[in-house]
C-alpha cells in the first residue's frame, strides 16, 4: 500500500478512528494488525520475513536478558551476550544477503573465475525483493546491540516488540528508528491529542506535497533525458543530473514526512530524517543532515564498533571509507552504489586531508567564513561533488553512469537552455515553470528550518480561519496540480527498492 494511493487515504483514517476508542491497553494490538495488513498489501507472504526478524531478535533480547540477570562471572556475561549478538545477526544479515544480495554475489563471482579462465555454471534465483526488507532488519538488529549496550530493557510483551520492528508509517522506508525512542513510546500510549492530530495532518500535507506535486513532476523530465541518452546527450544530462538530486530528496523526504505526520497524528513522535541537506557546506555535513537515521545507524553499529577516530587518522578514514562503501551497498547489489558510496566517502577523507591547507590560505587570504558568500561557495561546491556522486545512483549500470559522464564532458549544446528544448523532456513549459515554483518553495522552507523557523509552527499560531483557508488551499493545489498519472497509477516511492 503506498502513502499516494486512495486504498492508503481509506486505510488511514480507519486505523485512527479506531485507535482513538480502543482502550490503552489494547492500542498496540489493533496498530500491530494495521501494520501487517499493511505491509501484505504487497506480497502477504513476506509479512513472514518480518515475523522471522521479529522473533529472532525478541529471543535475543531475552536471552542477553537473562544472562545478565545470572550468576556467571562478568567474563563469562559477555562472551555469552556476544554469542547471543552474533548469532542474532549472523541469521538476520543472512536472510537479507540471500533476498537483496545472493544474484549479485554469484554473478560478482562468476565474473572473478571468468577472468582467470574458469568457467563456473552458477544458479540464478527467482527472486522479488521484500519491501523495505532493509529498513526493518536494521531496526531489529539496533534493538539486539542496544540491549547488549544496556541502553534499553529487553521488551517481554511479544505483541508490542512486533510492532516496534513493524510499525506502519515507517515500515517500509524508515525513518530506521531506535528502540530508545519508538518501543518506549509503545509501552504507554499518548492520550488523544488534538494538537497532536493538527500538526500530523500538517506534516502529510508537506511530504504529499514534496512527492506528488514535485519529486513526481521531477521524475518526468529525469526518466525521459536517462531513458534515451542518444537523444538527450550533454546539457540536458546536467539538467537531469541537477534535477535528480532534487527529485530523490523530494521523494524519500516526502515518504519520512507523511511517515511522521501519521505517527503524530496516532501521538507518536519519529525521528527527522532530513535537516536541508542541500544548504550544506561540506559533504560530512551533509550526510549529518541526509537520511539521519541510516548515517546515525552506520556510526553507532560500525563506526564506531571498527574503532571509529580513536587509533589514528589513517585507521579513522580506513573506517569511514568502509561505512561508506556499506553504505553504498546497503543502497544496492550493484556496483554503481558501491562506487556512489565510495565517492562520498573519498570527498570527505580528502576534505579532513586538505583542511589544514584550506585553514591556512583562510587565515593567509583574511576570509570571513561566516560571510555570505563564502557559505554559498561551499554549498555549490558541495551539490555539485553530490550531485556527480547521484549519476552512479540513478545510472542502471556502472557503465551507464560513465557513459552519462563522457555525454555530460564532450557534447557541447548549451542552447538547448534557451530554445525551449528543455520543454520537449517530458514537460511541457507550463509543467517546467510549476516545477521551478515549487523547487523555489522547497529552498524557502529548507532556509527557515536551517533559521529555526517551522512553518506548521507559523500556521498554528495564526487565527482559525486562516489556518482552515490555508489547508483548503493546500488539498486543492495538491489536488489540482499533483502528478496523478493515467488512470490514477501512483508511482513507487524511490526507496522502496531498498
Amino acid at each position: 500500500m503506498l502513502f499516494n494511493s486512495i486504498d492508503f487515504l481509506i486505510f488511514f483514517p480507519i486505523v485512527v478512528l479506531v485507535y482513538f476508542v480502543m482502550p490503552r491497553k489494547v492500542k498496540h494490538l489493533w496498530l500491530l494488525a494495521a501494520s501487517y495488513y499493511f505491509y501484505m498489501c504487497w506480497n502477504a507472504k513476506y509479512a513472514l520475513l518480518i515475523l522471522s526478524s521479529t522473533v529472532i531478535t525478541y529471543v535475543s533480547g531475552l536471552l542477553i536478558e537473562k544472562v545478565k540477570d545470572s550468576s556467571y562471572e562478568a567474563a563469562k556475561q559477555t562472551v555469552l551476550k556476544k554469542w547471543v549478538v552474533a548469532g542474532s545477526f549472523i541469521i538476520n544479515i543472512g536472510i537479507l544477503f540471500y533476498f537483496k544480495y545472493i544474484n549479485f554475489a554469484l554473478k560478482t563471482l562468476t565474473s572473478v573465475f571468468a577472468k582467470i579462465h574458469i568457467q563456473l555454471n552458477t544458479p540464478v534465483f527467482d527472486i522479488i525483493l521484500p519491501v523495505g526488507i532493509s529498513f526493518y532488519t536494521f531496526q531489529a538488529l539496533s534493538y539486539t546491540m542496544d540491549i547488549y549496550r544496556d541502553e534499553i530493557y529487553a521488551e517481554k510483551n511479544f505483541f508490542r516488540y512486533a510492532l516496534f520492528v513493524s510499525f506502519f508509517p515507517q515500515l517500509v522506508a524508515g525513518p530506521i528508528e531506535r528502540s530508545k525512542n519508538l518501543l518506549k513510546q509503545l509501552t504507554v500510549p499518548q492520550k488523544n491529542c488534538f494538537e497532536d492530530v493538527r500538526e500530523g495532518l500538517l506534516l502529510m500535507l508537506w511530504g504529499f506535497f514534496l512527492k506528488i506535486v514535485l519529486a513526481d513532476r521531477i521524475a518526468v523530465f529525469v526518466d525521459t533525458a536517462y531513458g534515451d541518452l542518444l537523444t538527450y546527450s550533454g546539457v540536458y544530462l546536467v539538467v537531469a543530473t541537477m534535477l535528480f538530486a532534487i527529485q530523490i530528496y523530494c521523494d524519500f523526504s516526502g515518504y519520512s514526512t507523511i511517515a511522521m505526520g501519521a505517527a503524530k497524528v496516532l501521538g507518536i513522535k519519529l525521528m527527522d530524517n532530513f535537516d536541508a541537506p542541500y544548504l550544506s557546506t561540506s559533504v560530512s555535513e551533509f550526510w549529518r543532515k541526509w537520511h539521519i537515521s541510516l548515517t546515525s545507524w552506520f556510526k553507532d553499529y560500525l563506526y564506531i564498533p571498527l574503532g571509529g577516530s580513536r587509533k589514528g587518522n589513517i585507521r579513522k578514514y580506513i573506517n569511514k571509507m568502509i561505512v561508506f562503501l556499506v553504505s553504498g551497498l546497503w543502497h544496492g547489489a550493484a556496483f554503481s552504489f558501491v562506487v556512489w558510496g565510495g565517492l562520498n566517502g573519498l570527498y570527505q577523507v580528502i576534505g579532513e586531508i586538505l583542511q589544514p591547507i584550506r585553514d591556512k590560505m583562510v587565515s593567509v587570504l583574511h576570509l570571513n567564513r561566516g560571510s555570505l558568500g563564502h557559505k554559498l561557495i561551499h554549498i555549490v561546491g558541495t551539490f555539485v561533488l553530490v550531485d556527480f556522486s547521484w549519476i552512479f545512483f540513478r545510472a542502471d549500470k556502472f557503465k551507464e553512469a560513465l557513459e552519462i559522464i563522457k555525454s555530460i564532458i564532450t557534447v557541447k549544446n548549451p542552447w538547448v537552455l534557451f530554445d525551449g528544448s528543455l520543454y520537449e523532456c517530458g514537460l511541457d513549459e507550463k509543467n517546467f515553470r510549476l516545477m521551478l515554483l515549487g523547487i523555489v518553495i522547497l529552498l524557502l522552507v529548507d532556509l527557515c528550518k536551517r533559521k529555526g523557523i517551522k512553518i506548521r509552527e507559523v500556521i498554528v499560531k495564526q487565527d482559525y480561519w486562516f489556518r482552515w483557508l490555508f489547508i483548503a488551499f493546500a488539498i486543492s493545489a495538491i489536488l489540482t496540480f499533483g502528478i496523478w498519472g493515467p488512470n490514477y497509477n501512483e508511482a513507487n516511492f524511490i526507496y522502496f527498492q531498498f
